[in-house]
Order: C-alpha cells, then structure tokens, then sequence
C-alpha cells in the first residue's frame, strides 16, 4: 500500500521534520519501499533461528586493569572555582 501526501506530511510532523512539497513524492517512495521491506522480512520463518547478541561468533579480548595514570585531584582542583571534599561546587541551576 503507497502512502499518501497527507501520510508523509503527518509523518514528517510527528518526526519534526522540516519537508519540502516537491520533496513528498519521493519521501512517499522511499518510506513505502521501507515498510513492503519489513512486510518482506516479517513473512519469513524465523522460529529455528537461534537469538544472537552479535552476528560473529566472537569474544573481546580484554586487557588487565592496571592503573596507568596517577590522581591528580588536587592539581586539577586547584584551579577550581569552589571544591568541597574532593568535589567541584556548582551554582544551583534548578529551582
């Protein structure tokens, strides 16, 4: 089913996008191609397809947590405004 003028203007809307007139058609296209993909791809069988949380079968290689740098709060801190007990005082932004 093509979508309509009055479809891509309420989509556009609802998306807060700024669409020209002459620009609709294609938009109607573009978006129309979009949903029969999805329609496509919701009539295939996927009920043997096991879920993946990545398409690679693959694990991260992580390295050890060794500390590389040293604290520097204080020196950081120093040309701080305000600090109270390690922490950096801001004005009160809500009221």
């Amino acid at each position: 089913m093509p979508l309509e003028k009055e479809d891509v203007i309420n989509i556009a809307h609802l998306a807060r996008l700024a669409i020209k007139d002459e620009d609709i058609p294609r938009y109607a296209q573009n978006l129309t191609d979009i949903l029969a993909l999805v329609e496509q791809m919701s009539e295939i069988d996927t009920a043997s397809v096991e879920p993946m949380a990545h398409p690679f079968d693959a694990v991260q290689r992580l390295r050890e947590d060794n500390i590389t740098e040293s604290n520097q709060r204080e020196h950081f801190q120093a040309v701080a405004p305000q600090t109270e007990d390690g922490l950096y005082l801001v004005p009160k932004v809500i009221e």
